[in-house]
């Protein structure tokens, strides 16, 4: 009993020291494993932390490209805008080259014609000699406006005369007139063309053309002798109708067509 029990712990302690070998031997390796994957994880982290830092330049590096790129596009921005306004300073330049070849052509043709209103002037007037020809044309010039005004003053003094003139004549003209109708008013005639003795009234073959009114007094004559009185009571143009002034009749005398009618008051002259 005693040599199992001996063969027991032998055992026992067999199976122990088996199992402490076995568990140093798995320790061991657990440890060196331990170790290889900590410097693995140092190897990695260092390879991260240089990957990082590789990173890290290239954004700065991409941050300064950008920075670059974003300021050559500014430049290049800058430049198209000085190329614009260059351009346009350019277009401007020659559009004023173009005004001033205009302008400098038309001086030319402004200075060709002042040389040639010099010419004309004569006497070798020239641009130095030109002020005192304007001066001398001037003086000229006021001398013949006094005369202008001088002879407009006696045209119009000689107008006036001619309008008083004219005024007097016409005066004369129109008494003339009126003197030779008067004239022709104390010949004039007319001949009685009808009588109507129940009423008292004859038709005289001459009216207002001949100057007839109802005021204008009439004379009936025959053979040269005054036979009685009317006054015209319708007066047409070309005849006018009479009243007989019966108390003014010859006894026995009668008006007939054929009498001789004429003014009862000559005008006067």
């Amino acid at each position: 009993m005693k040599l199992i029990l001996n063969i027991v712990a032998i055992v026992v302690v067999a199976a122990a020291a088996i199992f402490s070998f076995f568990r140093h031997n798995k320790f061991v390796a657990l440890e060196k494993e331990r170790t290889e994957t900590i410097a693995t994880n140092r190897s990695v982290t260092a390879t991260s932390d240089a990957a990082d830092a590789d990173i890290k330049k290239e954004k700065e590096k991409l941050a300064a490209s950008q920075a670059k790129v974003e300021e050559l596009e500014q430049k290049v921005a800058s430049l198209k805008s000085e190329g614009s306004a260059l351009a346009s300073e350019g277009t401007k330049a020659t559009e004023e080259l173009k005004i001033q070849s205009e302008e400098f052509a038309e001086l030319e043709k402004a200075l060709a014609e002042v040389n040639n209103i010099l010419a004309s002037l004569g006497g070798g007037v020239t641009l130095e000699t030109l002020s005192d020809k304007i001066l001398e044309i001037e003086a000229d010039k006021t001398a013949k406006q006094a005369k202008l005004e001088e002879l407009e003053v006696l045209g119009t003094s000689a107008e006036k005369a001619v309008v008083e003139s004219r005024g007097e004549l016409e005066k004369i003209s129109t008494r003339m007139v009126e003197r030779s109708s008067r004239i022709a008013k104390n010949s004039m005639e007319a001949v009685v063309t009808a009588v109507n003795q129940d009423w008292g009234f004859l038709v005289i073959g001459a009216g207002s053309n001949s100057g007839f009114t109802p005021q204008t007094g009439l004379l009936v004559e025959r053979d040269g002798q005054m036979i009685g009185e009317v006054r015209p009571s319708s007066i047409e143009p070309n005849q006018t109708i009479a009243e007989i002034n019966l108390e003014s009749l010859a006894s026995g005398v009668r008006l007939q067509p054929g009498d001789r009618v004429i003014l009862a008051e000559p005008a006067a002259n």
